[in-house]
């Protein structure tokens, strides 16, 4: 029985430190481009009223809740480019992208249908009555903007698992432009438009994603070109195709289940009332945008670690991965400290009204008191994926944010009277243990033979 390496395995050297760097700084940067455009949304609407925030508010949440499992279908991208690449596996990747499109539109058509039944679904989740009209009509228009939400996904990940970031990084600080542009005409009715409020700013969204896939299209192209000029003979084969959904799938239900944990929560708060919901929101919004960092460190983990793989060098695999758990210890530890000292100067960027502003004031320090752990979780998920191991980070999150996280939101928010702040104390005692849950299975897995398996019998 071979030896299992020890915690110095893991301690990685100054190559890996540099090139987790190199690679997760511009991954973060694309990532915190890409929710500063719900910040910027968030922000302009929030000067219109607490209704035209609420229903921005519950429109985004429905849409992750729908689009989110695509999402994690299509980061099966990130082991298998990857670990392609660092086979000098070409054929490979040629597939691999190729499928990534074509999954990327079934998805698109697939998740149209939950979207146009928005108002239904909000009316039957209970929520306020003068938010689901303009909630739902904020939902319907994000609908034109899916398939390049998604397409935009499918190359962003191949880009990054080969390294090639810059054209993502243009693409988002032009869309970010764009997006703020088309806010300022759309939402308060400038350069002779209508006012539309909300509604203006999903049809701002739905313009900026299209730009962004044809835009991140054009600047790759003489990279990309060589792999999506011919159809591949192997890109519809059913077998393949299954195997890279089965891959697919646990991450596809992890997000799922992460985002609609904070969805539920999400629901809780409308509740609670309009005023609860936007102060929620705006809370949300700041703990996604740090978020981003450890989403950067993260995939930046999956997919040095799944190179190494690929390489047939687990050691380096290994000094990667701890080398993920390291950066994002340091990172998270500042921004905990912000959000623990400036409240308050954080909620009032975002509103004027006072009693929103209070709500989001009270939220704001537990999103810095669980920095760390939220960090924690989704880097150890990265390092898991890069091994394609996607299955138990899926049934940890089951077992930290629905059987032990929410039942702890709701029984503080609800019948200790905890009110908002209750249930985001449970929201953090669910991180808490998903990601004590996902270091002990890196911990294990990571000690264990590191064999480039995904790709087998993918085509």
């Amino acid at each position: 029985m071979a030896e299992r390496p020890p915690l110095a395995a893991f301690r990685p050297s100054g190559p890996e430190f540099r090139d987790l760097v190199k690679l997760a700084l511009p991954v973060a940067v694309v990532q915190m481009g890409l929710v500063s455009q719900g910040l910027v949304d968030t922000a302009m609407v929030g000067r219109v009223d607490a209704v035209e925030l609420a229903a921005v508010t519950l429109g985004n949440l429905y849409f992750f809740g729908t689009s989110v499992f695509g999402m994690g279908l299509l980061f099966a991208l990130d082991p298998l480019v990857a670990q392609a690449f660092g086979a000098e596996d070409h054929d490979q990747i040629r597939v691999s992208i190729q499928r990534g499109l074509v999954l990327s539109l079934i998805l698109a058509v697939a998740v149209t249908v939950p979207m146009a039944l928005a108002g239904p679904v909000f009316t039957l989740l209970r929520q306020p009555a003068e938010v689901v009209p303009v909630a739902a009509g904020y939902t319907h228009t994000l609908i034109a903007g899916m398939w390049p939400f998604y397409g935009f996904i499918v190359f962003r990940q191949v880009l990054q698992a080969v390294g090639r970031v810059s054209p993502i990084v243009w693409t988002i600080v032009l869309a970010n432009v764009l997006n703020v542009f088309a806010n300022w005409v759309l939402i308060f009715g400038n350069l002779g438009a209508p006012a539309l409020g909300a509604i203006g700013s999903g049809w701002a969204t739905a313009i900026s994603r299209w730009f962004m896939w044809l835009c991140v299209l054009a600047l790759t192209l003489p990279l990309l070109g060589p792999y999506l000029r011919r159809l591949h003979p192997d890109v519809m084969l059913r077998a393949p195709l299954w195997r890279m959904i089965r891959l697919g799938a646990p991450i596809g239900f992890h997000l799922f289940l992460e985002f609609g944990a904070f969805g539920a929560i999400g629901v809780a708060m409308g509740w609670l009332g309009a005023t609860a919901m936007a102060g929620h929101q705006i809370a949300v919004n700041l703990a996604a945008f740090a978020f981003m960092i450890p989403v950067g460190i993260s995939q930046a983990a999956a997919v040095l670690v799944g190179r190494a793989v690929g390489q047939g060098r687990p050691d380096r695999a290994r000094r990667c991965g701890g080398g993920a758990v390291i950066v994002c210890c340091l990172a998270m530890t500042i921004t905990a400290a912000v959000f623990l000292a400036l409240p308050g100067e954080l909620a009032a960027l975002f509103t004027t009204e006072a009693e929103i502003a209070a709500v989001a004031a009270v939220l704001i320090p537990v999103a810095g008191m669980f920095q760390l752990v939220d960090g924690l979780q989704v880097v150890c998920t990265g390092a898991l994926r890069g091994v394609a191991d996607t299955f138990r980070p899926m049934i940890y999150n089951v077992l930290g944010f629905w059987l032990f996280g929410l039942p702890i939101s709701l029984w503080f928010g609800f019948v200790r009277g905890a009110g908002p702040v209750g249930l985001w104390w449970g929201l953090a005692a669910g991180l808490g243990a998903v990601a004590v849950l996902l270091l002990r299975r890196m911990w294990t897995r990571f000690r264990g033979p590191l064999n480039r398996f995904a790709l087998a019998g993918t085509g």
